[in-house]
C-alpha cells in the first residue's frame, strides 16, 4: 500500500525546528488568542457588533464591507479577517509541533485542536450575527475563545516539555488547591459574561436582547467569585512557600497574585465610573492574562520529562529544584 504524503509530513520531512522555534510558534498563537479577544470586545464596545449584516459575507452583497457601513462595518470586518491572522499563527504552531523529532503525535493533536476551536468559534461567531447579537451566543463565543486560549497554553508549555509520565513537584494538597484555583477562575469567567450580557455595552444600537436580570446584581455576585479566587490565589502563595516548592512554581504563583490585583482594580474602578469603553476593554484583556497565570501555575506544579531521562534522589527529604517547564 502506498502512504501518500501530506503537506504537513512533507514539511516535516525536511525541517526540524528547535524546541524554542517550537514554543515561539505556540506562543503565538496564545497572543493571538489574546488579542482576538480583545478586538472581539472592541467591535462590542464601539457598538459594531452588526457592522456586518450577515454572516459569512458582509452584506447580502458583497464579501467585504462597504462604504454606506462606515466606520462600525469597518471594524466589524476587521475583526473577522483578524480571524486568517489567528489561523496562520495556529497554522505555524501546528508545522511547528508536528515537525519536531522524534514526532510527537499527542502533541500534534493538541496543536491541531486549536485549528477546529478556531472553525467552530467562527462558526458562533456567525450565528451570534444571524440572532442579532443574543447575549447567550456572544457569551458562548467568548467562552469558546477561552477554550482556544486553554489550549494554546497548554501547546505551548508541552512543547517546553518530554512525553515521559507526570511528576507531580509538590505535596497534593497544595495541587488539590491548584485545582480549586482553576475551578473558581472558569465559574468567575462565566460570571462575567453573564456581567456582560445583562450590561449597558449591548455590542449595538439596536434594541438587542439583554440577560434577564439586573446588571448591578450580576457585577455584585461576579465581584463575591473574583474575592473568592483572590483568597485561594493567597493560600496557595503562602503553601508554596511553606512546603519550600520549586523557585519558577512561586514565580507563577506571584504573577497570578499581579494579574488579580490589577484586574480586580480595574473591575472596581470601571463599576463605579459607569463602565466606561476602555476600561471594560482592559478588563477583557485582563481576564485572558489571568486565565494563563493560572493555567500556567498549575502546569508548573508538574513535570514530564523526556522518555527515558533519569532524575537522581535527593539527599535529603527536601524536594529538588527542578528546571522550569513553563
Amino acid at each position: 500500500m502506498v502512504r501518500v504524503e501530506t503537506p504537513l509530513s512533507y514539511i516535516a520531512k525536511r525541517w526540524t525546528p528547535s524546541v524554542t522555534t517550537a514554543r515561539r510558534a505556540a506562543l503565538s498563537a496564545v497572543v493571538m488568542t489574546v488579542f482576538i479577544i480583545v478586538t472581539g470586545g472592541a467591535v462590542r464596545l464601539t457598538g459594531s457588533g452588526l457592522g456586518c449584516d450577515t454572516w459569512p459575507k458582509c452584506t447580502d452583497d458583497s464579501l467585504f464591507a462597504t462604504p454606506e457601513q462606515g466606520l462600525h462595518g469597518a471594524i466589524e470586518f476587521g475583526n473577522r479577517m483578524l480571524t486568517y491572522v489567528l489561523s496562520a499563527a495556529v497554522g505555524w504552531a501546528i508545522i511547528a509541533a508536528r515537525s519536531l523529532k522524534p514526532r510527537r503525535r499527542g502533541l500534534t493533536r493538541l496543536a491541531w485542536s486549536q485549528f477546529w476551536l478556531v472553525m467552530g468559534n467562527a462558526v458562533i461567531g456567525g450565528i451570534t450575527v444571524w440572532a442579532g447579537l443574543n447575549p447567550w451566543s456572544v457569551a458562548g463565543h467568548f467562552l469558546l475563545a477561552n477554550c482556544l486560549l486553554t489550549v494554546a497554553v497548554l501547546t505551548w508549555v508541552r512543547i517546553g516539555e518530554g512525553d515521559g509520565p507526570r511528576r507531580p513537584r509538590a505535596p497534593k494538597p497544595v495541587r488539590t488547591l491548584s485545582w480549586a484555583i482553576v475551578a473558581t477562575s472558569v465559574v468567575l469567567i462565566v460570571l462575567g459574561t453573564t456581567v456582560t450580557g445583562s450590561g449597558k455595552h449591548a455590542g449595538d444600537s439596536s434594541d438587542v436582547p439583554r440577560m434577564p436580570w439586573d446588571w448591578s446584581a450580576a457585577a455584585h455576585v461576579h465581584a463575591v467569585a473574583a474575592w473568592v479566587v483572590c483568597a485561594l490565589a493567597i493560600a496557595m502563595w503562602l503553601a508554596l512557600r511553606i512546603v519550600d516548592a520549586p523557585a519558577d512554581t512561586r514565580a507563577r504563583s506571584r504573577d497570578l497574585l499581579i494579574v488579580l490585583v490589577a484586574q480586580g482594580t480595574i473591575g472596581y474602578v470601571q463599576y463605579f465610573s459607569d463602565v466606561p469603553e476602555i476600561l471594560v476593554g482592559l478588563h477583557m484583556l485582563g481576564s485572558g492574562l489571568m486565565w494563563i497565570a493560572v493555567l500556567r501555575l498549575l502546569l508548573s506544579l508538574r513535570e514530564r520529562p523526556v522518555a527515558g531521562a533519569t532524575v537522581p534522589a535527593p539527599a535529603s527529604g527536601r524536594q529538588p529544584e527542578h528546571t522550569p517547564v513553563a
